[in-house]
């Protein structure tokens, strides 16, 4: 299975209408639509779970189409590292800089 991440998306956009954008390319296994905690709304992103072929096909046909009217950036997700700081925020504050 692959992460897909989709971007750019209106706030009345559904999990439904992710689901029927992704389904011409291939099987979509999750949708993860992520929503504003007071509006319910969507926050202008999603997080799709396919096939890894499918995902590759999808990712090359669907990014910079259309999405309910809005164009959108589909790429790949990125690993999500959990209970550590991300490599940027590992770099100590107080370390010297590489160069002079």
């Amino acid at each position: 299975m692959k992460n897909i991440f989709v971007g750019n998306l209106l706030s009345e956009t559904t999990a439904e209408s992710i689901r029927s954008f992704f389904q011409p390319v291939g099987a979509v296994r999750k949708v993860k639509l992520m929503l504003d905690r007071k509006t319910g709304l969507s926050r202008g992103f999603a997080f799709i779970e396919m096939a890894e072929a499918e995902a590759d096909r999808a990712i090359a046909t669907l990014n910079g189409k259309v999405l309910d009217g809005q164009v959108a950036d589909v790429h790949e997700g990125r690993q999500k590292v959990h209970g550590r700081a991300s490599p940027e925020r590992l770099i100590r504050k107080d370390a010297a800089p590489d160069h002079p």
